[in-house]
């Protein structure tokens, strides 16, 4: 068992390409030394190599304008506290912006490169404030304080008085200002009043017209036009019914611009023509997920493309020939490759009739044994992506579910918003009623049901062992909450505004937290559990995991703990990843088997 799923757990991928303006080259993140690094290639023979050999795991990587410099983040055993170092061609680097215990958001190159900008919480750990940084004098100035979370997003068009900030509102609203600098004016891109979704911006070629994503006034994420000098008018130019326009790239002639639309949990790209307005779909796109489109030239762009039989991988298509080619293999394993399947997409109907979306994988036409595998978030969405724990357990004849339950992002404004605050708990009721579904149409045992979710999903096996303890045979909690209090009182302070949108506001909500907490509740958990954490989460404490495991032994209930000393919110170490996913199949094949 240990040989093949460690093929499985070894399969890596290439992800978030970057175009490196005027030179034919791109950079793209991949986990193939066993922690993410950056790699360097020109699209010739799938030919790549190395850009840099850095100590931990690099975050993001920032080309200047004229791709005669790059920037690149990186953080400390997985905080997520980015610092900045700036790399030549050879991959050398050295420190640019550099504050161990605070968190940094690029911001974008001035117009003549001789300056970047970020925000960084150094005032007050729940405040984000503005820096620029002049290249050559090494000297940061702060030129906007805000009491808040607020990050810069690049500079007007030949224009080094201005900038674009992005204030986050809620857990999903954001706001878009157009800053004065010099005098702290700030015009808001879009409605004055209101809480709205905007993602995505960018400018056409003379700096006079916007293009953005916003759900303003309609229920899903649509494609509006703007004037610079009247920001506030926004024009609707390009929607698709029912899905998100999730990013748009607008190519270096400033004519053509890429629409990607996530339909269920699969990319469709489109082209909008900005000067005649039509709109076309693309052929020769392959099927999958795809995100960081980055133009190489005025006719090539670059992405990334995951599917659930491709790992991932970087693509590169050609608008005069209308089709797409490979430029990277990193997600290849002849091994097991073969073994590979494509989920089917399913519906069922929860208790109040809302129809809710899964991905079912099997290759047994009546399993004996089914994982039910919940995304976190909770504002976040399971898609057609290559996942190895899910194939490694289809491959062992189990069934795996995977869910979009309601408060998954991708189906509109309202669903997002269908466990908001005390409407909490019916999430984890579609996930009774999957169960009873899955019974009736897919034919599996009821006595051999595991979940499993990592972060919020966390909490939804935590909610599910302790609310339905009798559906369960086996739960695998990774960095979740067990309790929303305790999880607001120690999150950090930026992050706890904005949680509190989506579960609750402490002081206020407080009996209603008590009352779902898993915490308060671990005496009716029956079956057995399997815990993770990384000390170094700064998302969610590693303390909930501590209390959690604490009082469940004072119990003598069935739970194990493990803490990974290197890692943060995600397990982004490949040794850590075989380790933790190593023993998550073999809990399954001992509990539900």
């Amino acid at each position: 068992m240990e040989d093949k799923l460690s093929l499985y757990l070894n399969v890596v991928s290439g992800y978030d390409p970057v175009a490196i303006p005027g030179k034919n080259k791109f950079t793209f993140l991949s986990k193939k030394t066993g922690m993410p690094q950056a790699y360097i290639g020109n699209g010739e023979n799938g030919n790549v190599q190395p850009f840099g050999v850095f100590e931990d795991r690099i975050m993001s990587v920032f080309h200047s304008p004229s791709g005669s410099q790059t920037i690149m983040g990186m953080d400390y055993k997985g905080n997520e506290k980015q610092q900045f170092y700036v790399v030549n061609e050879e991959g050398d680097y050295e420190e640019l912006v550099l504050s161990p215990n605070h968190f940094h958001n690029f911001g974008g190159w001035s117009p003549d490169e001789s300056k970047i900008m970020y925000s960084s919480n150094r005032r007050n750990s729940g405040c984000f404030d503005i820096f620029v940084l002049d290249l050559a004098t090494k000297k940061e100035e702060v030129i906007f304080e805000f009491d808040g979370n607020c990050i810069p997003v690049c500079w007007m068009n030949g224009d080094d008085k201005h900038i674009v900030i992005t204030i986050q509102e809620t857990n999903i609203d954001s706001s878009l200002h157009i800053l004065n600098i010099e005098t702290k004016k700030m015009t808001k891109i879009g409605p004055e009043k209101g809480f709205a979704r905007y993602q995505s911006l960018v400018f056409s070629k003379d700096g006079k017209t916007g293009y953005v994503l916003s759900d303003f006034e309609m229920d899903n994420l649509a494609v509006y036009r703007f004037a610079v000098d009247n920001p506030g008018k926004l024009e609707q130019v390009f929607n698709e019914p029912m899905w998100d326009v999730e990013e748009i790239s607008l190519s270096s002639t400033k004519e053509t611009l890429i629409t990607n639309v996530n339909a269920g949990g699969t990319s469709i790209i489109k082209n909008y023509n900005v000067l005649t307005n039509e709109v076309h779909h693309l052929e020769g796109v392959p099927s999958g997920v795809i995100n960081s489109i980055s133009w190489m030239d005025e006719n090539r762009f670059i992405f990334s493309l995951k599917s659930p039989t491709m790992p991932g991988d970087i693509w590169v298509y050609d608008m005069r020939e209308k089709k797409a080619e490979r430029l990277t293999y990193f997600g290849v394993s002849e091994e097991i490759e073969h073994l590979w399947i494509q989920p089917e997409v399913c519906k069922f109907k929860s208790f109040d009739e809302l129809e809710v979306p899964y991905f079912y994988y099997s290759k047994e036409q009546n399993p004996k044994s089914t994982v039910i595998y919940v995304h976190g978030g909770p504002e976040s969405q399971i898609r057609a992506e290559f996942n190895p724990v899910i194939q490694y357990l289809v491959s062992q004849g189990f069934a795996v579910v995977a869910p979009n339950v309601r408060g998954s992002m991708g189906y509109g404004r309202k669903y997002i918003q269908l466990d908001d605050g005390r409407k909490r708990m019916d999430a984890v009721a579609d996930l009774a009623d999957l169960v009873e579904d899955l019974v009736q149409t897919k034919s599996i045992d009821r006595d051999k049901v595991g979940v499993m979710g990592r972060s919020y999903g966390g909490f939804m096996v935590l909610a599910a062992l302790t609310h339905y303890p009798n559906l369960w045979a086996a739960g695998v909690n990774i960095v979740g909450i067990s309790h929303f209090k305790t999880f607001l009182e120690n999150t950090g302070p930026w992050r706890r505004k904005l949680r509190e949108c989506e579960y609750g506001t402490l002081g206020v909500d407080d009996e209603f937290f008590e009352e779902i907490a898993p915490l308060n509740h671990l005496a009716k958990i029956e079956s057995p559990l399997l815990v993770f954490h990384g000390q170094n989460d700064t998302r969610v404490p590693v303390s909930e995991a501590e209390q959690l495991t604490k009082v469940m032994r004072e119990m003598k209930k069935d739970v194990e703990l493990f803490i990974f000393e290197d890692e943060g919110h995600q397990t982004e170490k490949l040794a850590n990843h075989i380790t933790m996913n190593t023993k998550i199949v073999e809990f399954f094949n001992s509990t539900l088997k």
